[in-house]
This record gives structure tokens, sequence and C-alpha cells, in this order.
């Protein structure tokens, strides 16, 4: 029987094809998916007639779909096959998007959302686990964080898009009806790119759920003290960090351009522009910590990067110069898809390739508890407030929280020691 090591070895180029279907993947799950609305939000509250608590259940209900889903991914995973699932995931985000611009009715969007969130969350689980099955642990911080380069694409790519489509003849309609196909066609490429494993790199799209059942019998991977490295308390940790990020990260990703247009008085053009701009730095961010996390090890990395998420989010929560703006967004921008590419990895190493989509998976469950919970409370402190400033502060001291636990992270040792 072959090793994983003897895959990776023997994988050569088409592993970082891979990587490709991956960035493809995120950037039309999560960034048209997901990130994307809070650059169509504004104009589509203000064409439904939302409150900003309604705005805020348009996003949790989509992250109720997404937690729904992960539930079952690893099932799904296993029956179909990473290839053909993620395809099948990419399908229902894109034509879920599309029909939303034929719709009226708010409790119609809602629950189309919701059917996106299913989608988001279907395709995103099997392309982060794909890393721990093509690369070594040396190199996964690596890939995964060159694969979520494609959150950050969505948002340059919506963030210029949106507000020409929105000025045109269908308005906020336009661009769900874009960006939905644009989905599409990216599920098609994907079925087109992606092997569940090395060793099915010439198999057809019809074997790909036969070969992912008949190549799950890779040896599980172990520490360098030979220990196995599925630890329960060690994934119960990395849920709870998981947690406070999903609660975090969403708030700022839903609300922040809704902010800009309605608090701080920039138009929406304008926000849209920073907006983009932000997501432009944030292409750096995967591979620059997916590699800090290689080097140094994964637990320092979350260290850095929750640090710096808190100072971007309370330089908008204090009512400062416009100057305090764009260091938010810089810091941001530097870290914004750190986590999910560190969160990765370091599973993969607790549990080797062959655990990596039930354990990420299971992991992506307790983050999206926290993408449910945080929207709502956004969306509810604004409403009794009027301004989304306390929700940033109680964002910035849930990240300091997860900062002060990523400390205690249990063997966190860097992929260098174990590639």
């Amino acid at each position: 029987m072959h090793t994983l090591l003897d895959n990776y070895d023997n994988s050569g180029f088409y592993r970082w094809v891979i990587v490709l279907a991956g960035v493809l993947g995120l950037f039309a799950a999560l960034g048209l998916g997901r990130f994307s609305l809070g650059m169509m939000l504004p104009a589509m509250a203000e064409g439904v007639g939302m409150s900003y608590s309604q705005m805020g259940v348009v996003s949790t209900l989509n992250f109720c779909g997404y937690l729904a889903a992960v539930l079952v991914c690893g099932r799904l995973n296993r029956l179909l096959g990473a290839r053909v699932l993620i395809f099948l995931a990419l399908l229902l985000v894109g034509l879920s998007m599309a029909l939303i611009s034929c719709l009226d009715s708010y409790i119609g969007i809602v629950l189309l959302y919701c059917c996106t969130g299913v989608g988001t969350a279907l395709a995103n689980v099997p392309i982060m686990a794909l890393i721990s099955t093509w690369f070594e642990p040396g190199m996964r911080g690596r890939a995964a964080g060159i694969c979520v380069m494609g959150n950050g694409l969505g948002l340059v790519f919506s963030g210029q898009l949106v507000p020409l489509l929105n000025e045109m003849a269908f308005g906020w309609r336009s661009s769900w009806l874009v960006l939905g196909w644009v989905v599409v066609v990216i599920a098609v490429v994907a079925l087109l790119l992606i092997r569940n494993s090395p060793a099915e790199k010439r198999s057809t799209w019809l074997d790909s759920a036969k070969n992912s059942r008949k190549h799950q019998n890779y040896r599980v991977e172990r520490a360098a003290s030979g220990q196995p490295l599925h630890r329960k308390k060690a994934i119960l940790h990395c849920g709870l960090l998981y947690f406070l990020f999903g609660f975090t990260y969403v708030i700022y990703v839903t609300f922040m351009v809704t902010f800009l247009v309605e608090e701080r008085g920039y138009s929406e053009y304008g926000a849209g522009q920073l907006w983009a701009l932000a997501g432009l730095f944030s292409l750096g961010s995967g591979p620059l910590f997916g590699y800090f996390s290689d080097r140094y090890g994964r637990k320092s990395a979350l260290m850095v990067v929750f640090g710096l998420q808190a100072c971007a989010y309370l330089l908008v929560g204090f009512s400062l110069p416009p100057v305090a703006i764009y260091a938010s967004l810089v810091c941001y921008a530097i870290v914004a898809w750190s986590v999910p590419s560190i969160m990765a990895a370091l599973v993969g190493d607790y549990v080797g390739a062959e655990g990596a989509a039930a354990a990420f998976g299971f992991v992506t469950f307790i983050f999206g508890i926290g993408q449910i919970a945080g929207p709502a409370l956004a969306g509810g402190l604004a409403e009794k407030w009027g301004s989304f400033q306390p929700a940033f502060l109680a964002a910035a001291f849930c990240v300091a929280l997860a900062g002060a636990f990523s400390a205690g992270l249990p063997g966190s040792s860097t992929g260098k020691e174990k590639g």
C-alpha cells in the first residue's frame, strides 16, 4: 500500500492544479456567494425596504444553511467524492444567487440566500480538506493560504463590479444575476480540474465517487513524537478559536460598507472602492501567514493574526478621524483570510489526511455557529444604538480573547518540523 508521502512525491505538478481549482472554488463559493453580500446589501435593502435587523437576518439565515450543510458534509464527501460534491455545491450557490434577482419578497430572498449558504459550506469544506490529501504537513499552510486568496479576489471583483451593475436598468438585481452565473461557470471549471486524490489524476468524473471510497485507506499520519495526531481536546480547542473568528469577522465583512455609507458619509461607489482596495491588499494574507505558520508554528501565527484583527475592529469602534478607517482596513486586509488557511493546516496536522474532511467539517460547524450569532447581534445592536460601533467593539473584545486562547493550543508544532 502506498503511503501518503509516496503520493505527495508522485503527484508533481498536478497538486498545484488542485490549488488553482481551490482558488476558483473559494472565489465562487465564499468570495461571491458570501463576501459580496456586503456590497450588494445597501442597495438591495433600500429596494426591498429592509431594516437593520432584517439585514442581519439575511446574513444569519445564510449561515443557518451553512451550518446545517456542514453536519452532512463529511458523509456526502465520502459518498460522492470531493470533485462531484464541489461541483454540485457551486451549482447550488450560483443558481440560488441568480434566482434572488427575480424576487421582490423579503422572505423569498432570505430562503434562497439560505440555500446559497448550504452550497457555500458543501464547497468550502472539501476544498480545504483536499489540501491535506495533496500536500505534506510542511507545505499545507502555504497551499491552503494560496487557496483562500479566492476570498480576497471575490472582494476585489465585487467591489469593482457591483456598483457598476447597480447603476444598470435592473439595479441590484443585475448584481445577483451576473455574479450567480459567474459561479455556475466556475462550477463547471472545477469539475474539469479537481481530482479526489493523487492516485486518481486520470479518472473521469463518473469514477470520482467510486475512487474516493477506494482511496480512503491511506494510513493516518502521526506526529513527530509518534503519537496519533487525532486529539479530541486539540480539535475542540480549534473549534473554540474558529468560533470566535467566525463570530467577529462576519460583523466586519457584512456591515463595513453599510457603516461607511450610512454613518461616515461615503458614497456607495467610494465605499466600494475602499472595500475593493482592502480586498486587493488581502490577497497576500493567506499565503503570508500560511508560510508563517509552516515556518514558526500555527500558535504564533494565530496570536499575531487575532491581535491585528482586534486593532482593525477597535479603529472603527470609536469615533476617530477618517485616517482610522484606512488603518482599520489595512489591519484587517493584512490578515483577512489567514485564519481559515492556518486552521485547515492545523487540523490536518492533528488528524492527518484521512480525517481532515471530518475534523475540518466539525470545526467549521462550530465556526458556523459564530457566523450565525455575529450578524444577528450586530444588527440588533445597530437597531438599538443607531450605530454599528458597539458591534465592532464587541468584536474587538472577542477576537482579543481568541488571541489569548491561541497561546494554549496543545502541541502546535510547525509544519517545518513535520515535513
